[in-house]
């Protein structure tokens, strides 16, 4: 396995609509080792997840894991999950604030409204389909990775970019409260 090089606002893969995986494709050993490879990438930079055109490859995979993540203990667990040609379909109108970061945004933070509760359609990494719900915090998770597939950085869904912050003053002046609203969603939608 191999450390890939993550691509930074500005670059503009990060910009391009990823572009559908056919299932020879993804069986291919080329792409399983892409995927182990975007895997301990994720892992490395202590990501919650990671798109395939965050290391410059516009395909519609992406991998999503939070496991002692010390970037984000207060987020609720989620078991590695590799999404390939995901959809996401809301299942409410009810939004939550989530102050979100990202791995291509270094040093950043903002409020992202994200839908409270998803139906996610995919397949997993050997073509296999998969449909689950998620919610809560987890479904910030999910939506902010397969916004990366579609060219969307968490900056672009900031309604109010007075909640921009640096990491360090998302510590002193926000994450205490945050992190109490994060307790709100778990204990409302258990994850």
């Amino acid at each position: 396995m191999a450390l890939l090089k993550i691509a930074h606002i500005g670059h503009p893969v990060l910009r391009e609509r990823a572009r559908e995986v056919g299932l020879e494709e993804l069986r291919s050993p080329e792409m399983q080792r892409f995927i182990d490879d975007l895997v301990e990438t994720m892992r490395d930079a202590s990501g919650a997840g990671l798109a395939a055109n965050q290391v410059h490859r516009p395909v519609r995979i992406c991998a999503i894991e939070v496991e002692s993540n010390p970037r984000y203990p207060y987020k609720p667990r989620i078991p590695l999950t590799i999404l390939v040609n995901p959809v996401l379909e809301p299942l409410t109108d009810e939004t939550f604030d989530n102050f979100e970061g990202c791995l291509s945004v270094p040093n950043l933070r903002g409020l992202v409204p994200r839908h409270a509760r998803l139906r996610v359609r995919a397949l997993d990494r050997h073509g296999a389909p998969l449909d689950f719900e998620v919610a809560g915090i987890s479904a910030g998770t999910f939506q902010h990775e397969c916004d990366h597939l579609d060219g969307i950085l968490f900056v672009d869904r900031v309604r109010d970019t007075r909640s921009l912050c640096t990491w360090a003053e998302f510590d002193r002046f926000h994450r205490e409260r945050f992190v109490e609203r994060v307790r709100e969603i778990v204990a409302r939608y258990g994850s």
